[in-house]
């Protein structure tokens, strides 16, 4: 039997094109760098940078920019085999704008369709999804056919085969997390979607892990205290619930009584896009790893942090060395913030699980993005921005 990834996340991905001036409306800028982007493909990519085996279950366009995204997974040390492509709709692109510590719009470009929600569920290897320790997904994903079916499908098979996990031999599995992920634009209905509350509740009674912000909790919930919030998410059936709450720090729930509700790494935050998908793969990463909740989510939020303190998102997702530093210090400081440009920081020398796939780029590649430019000092920031609509998923 093939050896199960540690994370398999599945949905949305396209080419972030970034401003590389800070503070200029998007009318003005003059150059932009180009990126991998979309949260699931962030994810897989911060995982890997903790050392995980990891894939992305995804489609591009038939076109340069979508070889350049299997370039990048590659590169980066995911597994593409689940990224192919569709001739019909152009890989998607997303321009943003960057006005620190907590302004920045996005502009997302996936008409006529993207690609990524042409996913079918007979072309998913239900099992590799089943065998995974960690299988995650979004609230994107559930927004237009075939990408809903497919992604119900796959939740289906893991929620189904839950007993294998207690059979001799059968993969260890650890989480099912539902990143609720909300992105009105691309619902009927956007902010009024009646659609949208009643899928997010189906999902949720397959996942054992919720994350998301706020705002996105109140979509799956109809709650936005952040204890009411992670209450209902229990109800709902999942077994942790994590809340992002932006400058006041995160609070994870477990259905055992265990809580953690930890501030955010202080901060100078150049861009926070990406900052919630650093979060992601550290999360994945402790989950793995069976660490305490307290100290997975003070791991997780540095990572976070060290993204926020970065111009880009997925070449700005950092090492274990990077993160254990962030929380010694009790900050991100200028040297950290500035290793993505730099490359000082080396990859593990030892991935902490086993087998990595064969690719170009194993964990620990890529380690030289665009120069983050100089932030204006701000306060504290947590992998979710107060006043973002989503800040943290790139695109």
């Amino acid at each position: 039997m093939p050896e199960p990834y540690d994370v398999i996340t599945m949905g949305r991905i396209g080419v972030d094109l970034y401003p590389l001036e800070v503070g200029v409306p998007l009318a003005r800028v003059e150059t932009f760098g180009k990126f991998l982007g979309g949260s699931p493909a962030n994810v897989a990519v911060a995982a890997a940078r903790q050392g995980r085996r990891t894939a992305v279950i995804t489609r591009t366009g038939q076109d340069p920019f979508g070889a350049y995204l299997h370039q990048e997974l590659e590169r980066f040390g995911v597994d593409p085999r689940w990224a192919t492509a569709v001739a019909e709709y152009p890989t998607p692109v997303t321009f943003c704008e960057i006005f620190p510590p907590d302004d920045f719009p996005l502009y997302f470009y996936r008409r006529p369709k993207a690609p990524d929600l042409e996913i079918h569920a007979p072309d998913l290897d239900l099992d590799a999804v089943r065998d995974a320790r960690i299988f995650w997904m979004t609230g994107t994903g559930l927004s237009a056919e075939p990408s809903r079916s497919a992604t119900l499908a796959a939740l289906r098979a893991r929620s189904e085969s839950a007993e294998r996990a207690d059979r001799p031999g059968a993969p260890r599995r650890t989480a099912t997390v539902f990143d609720l992920d909300w992105r009105p634009m691309f619902w009927d209905g956007g902010d009024d979607s009646p659609e949208a509350p009643a899928r997010y509740r189906e999902a949720l009674a397959h996942a054992t892990v919720a994350v998301g912000n706020v705002d996105e909790c109140a979509v799956a919930t109809g709650e936005r205290e952040p204890y009411a919030a992670a209450r209902a998410l229990l109800a709902a059936g999942v077994e942790l619930a994590v809340v992002k709450q932006g400058p006041k720090g995160v609070l994870a729930v477990h259905r055992d009584g265990t809580t953690a509700d930890c501030p955010p790494l202080p901060v100078e935050v150049v861009n926070g896009l990406g900052a919630g998908d650093a979060f992601g793969g550290a999360l994945c990463h402790g989950l793995l790893a069976g660490w305490p909740l307290d100290r997975i989510v003070r791991y997780a939020n540095a990572a976070g942090a060290l993204v926020a303190s970065r111009l880009a998102c997925s070449s700005a997702m950092p090492f274990p060395d990077e993160v254990e530093e962030a929380l010694a210090a009790g900050a991100v400081t200028a040297d950290l913030a500035s290793r993505a440009a730099s490359g000082v920081a080396a990859a593990p020398e030892t991935p902490t699980s086993s087998g990595s796939p064969s690719a170009p780029g194993a964990p620990g590649a890529g380690r030289a993005p665009a120069a983050a430019p100089a932030a204006p000092a701000a306060p504290p920031a947590g992998p979710d921005a107060p006043t973002a609509p989503r800040t943290g998923a790139g695109s």
